[in-house]
């Protein structure tokens, strides 16, 4: 392990910082990636004289982790993770909690064993305190306890004039709701589906951007857990015609979570989608997103400019909120009015003035962006430009002397420019305002923890080959130094504990950038020429999404399976 990985000045600034902020500076090493949980740790183990062991991937057999209840776990933040007949081994988070040495003391004493003491990280706690319900023992949990409600309802004659919200909030179905959604959230999951089939309900969580069936229940509790629900998003519970759009807040872990409902009918029932919004955590940064090299240049170059449009382009689900989030966290400064239109409010951004459209009372992204430009904005950030005369507004503020950013569903970077002229936006006005079109998607990470090196078939070795030779010399040596394809190693995750044996944790951005510099505006405003790919490589480096992904796939951080996954030539 590495002891010097912080130097004087960086401990001095994160003490003030901790003083400042009342926080332990360990937790604020940890929120700031200088270090991780189990460093910490180990440091800690090693001052409190204590044996240090990482439970990350420890799977606890139930009758193990049942030596202590769940209540005195989390209570004393310990767990027992391994016993014999004269033995127990109980990791604690916590060295100098006398009451939670207390309570293992009266253990061992009760059950006349030896106690083994560990010190273990939050992150090894709280996975290992998790296994005390799956997902499955909660949901038949309540699916026992609702067949038990019916089976005595058909006994005894029910209240009529009782609340339907009362009664959801007090039968199991709540419960599964609950669970449900809790799992969701641990899970990292981004949407939930929830959806009828013949004769059993299905549920999925879309983790790191690929669905996966999660649980399987009866029929019978479909409309129920839809008409939970719709209580909860405030939606119409009679009203089972025509889709309906809600939200809701929930609050788990002490954060608020925001949920946007959306419920569809199908021949038989109504499917709902719940789309994850996780406000309280901050946008990360460009570079935490996968941004390196030639694209970070050319957005930090263009965020110097003070008018003209930045647009990030790409399908749904491909992270272009999340980066013009990170790049307003760039812009946020002092002297700056930043003002925004959303849908819906994602991220919340201390310090930017930011707003919610309602369709249904006309408060629109046009009328919204028409109220800004009376509010002296420096930069305005609008969530898309669906129409004709959003775009028109748009080209109108940027020509204003405002600084636009916003995002448009088109496949690359160049397919902006069409997709604007096709929303009858002057090809003059669209040469003068645009700065910079960004596409992105997401593809999954190789999972850090499992990955092994793995051969890859000849074919896609010589497609690398191929579109890695469209790049100049210049741009390989500043991207991947010493490149010799004949020699690189390829990883792939073999699946493990922390990846829920998918092989990938977390997603990184393949990107692309066009800058449109004078000899490209000259092409736009041309009425006789239409801008191609052949014209952007002859006057800037330009690295393509697919060549993006190659880069990243041989420094080892995703595979080329993701690469064609999320970018179909």
């Amino acid at each position: 392990m590495e002891r010097q990985k912080i130097d004087a000045k960086t401990a001095l600034e994160i003490k003030k910082a901790g003083d400042l902020l009342g926080k332990n500076p360990a937790d604020l090493l940890v929120e700031r990636k200088l270090v991780d949980q189990e460093e910490i740790a180990q440091i800690r183990a090693g001052l409190s004289a204590l044996p240090y062991v990482n439970l990350l991937d420890k799977k606890v057999a139930y009758s193990i982790l049942n030596s202590i209840s769940r209540e005195a776990s989390e209570n004393y933040r310990l767990v027992c993770f391994d016993r014999d007949a004269e033995a127990i081994k109980i990791g604690i988070t916590d060295p100098d909690n006398f009451k939670a040495l207390e309570a293992v003391n009266f253990l061992v004493k009760e059950e006349k064993l030896k106690a083994d003491i560990y010190l273990i990280s939050e992150a090894s706690f709280q996975k290992v305190f998790k296994q005390y319900t799956s997902l499955a023992k909660e949901i038949t949990s309540a699916l026992e306890e609702k067949a038990k409600q019916e089976s005595e309802g058909e006994k005894s004659t029910q209240n009529k004039e009782e609340r339907i919200d009362e009664i959801m909030e007090t039968a199991p179905v709540a419960k599964i709701v609950s669970v449900i959604i809790r799992h969701a959230v641990d899970g990292r999951a981004s949407d939930i589906h929830i959806e009828p089939f013949f004769k059993e309900t299905r549920v999925r969580y879309r983790i790191d951007g690929v669905l996966h069936t999660s649980l399987v229940l009866p029929r019978s509790v479909h409309s129920a857990l839809i008409a939970r629900i719709k209580v909860l998003a405030n939606l119409k519970l009679d009203e089972t015609r025509i889709p309906q759009d809600g939200r809701m807040r929930l609050v788990l872990d002490d954060k608020s979570v925001d949920f946007r409902v959306s419920t569809l009918p199908l021949l038989g029932d109504e499917k709902v989608v719940m789309r994850i919004l996780d406000i309280s955590r901050g946008a990360p940064t460009l570079e935490e997103l996968g941004y390196s090299g030639r694209v970070l240049k050319l957005v930090k170059q263009n965020l110097k400019k003070t008018t003209g449009m930045l647009l990030v382009t790409g399908p749904t689900g491909s992270g272009k909120s999340t980066t013009l989030f990170s790049i307003l966290n760039m812009m946020n400064l002092e002297g700056v009015n930043i003002s925004t239109l959303e849908d819906p409010v994602e991220y919340f951004v201390k310090g930017v003035n930011q707003s919610q459209i309602k369709p249904e009372i006309g408060f629109t992204f046009a009328n919204g962006l028409r109220s800004l430009l009376r509010q002296d904005p420096d930069v305005i950030m609008v969530g898309e430009i669906r129409d004709n005369e959003t775009a028109e507004l748009a080209i109108h503020a940027a020509l204003t002397g405002h600084f636009l950013l916003s995002t448009l569903h088109t496949n690359d970077a160049l397919g902006a420019i069409p997709r604007l002229l096709d929303m009858q936006v002057e090809k003059f006005l669209l040469g003068s305002t645009l700065n910079l079109v960004v596409a992105q998607r997401l593809a999954r990470q190789t999972c850090p923890n499992c990955k092994v090196a793995e051969k890859l078939p000849t074919e896609i070795i010589e497609d690398m080959r191929q579109e890695m030779a469209k790049l100049s010399p210049k741009i390989i040596s500043v991207e991947l130094p010493n490149f010799d394809l004949d020699k690189a190693i390829f990883y792939k995750g073999q699946g493990c504990a922390r990846c829920a044996n998918t092989g990938y944790k977390g997603r990184v951005a393949v990107v692309e950038a066009v800058d449109i510099n004078d000899k490209l505006k000259a092409i736009i405003i041309d009425e006789k020429k239409n801008l191609s790919v052949e014209d952007v490589m002859a006057n800037q480096d330009f690295i393509s999404m697919k060549q993006d992904g190659i880069i990243k796939v041989l420094k080892g951080i995703t595979t080329m399976e993701e690469v064609y996954r999320v970018i179909r030539d």
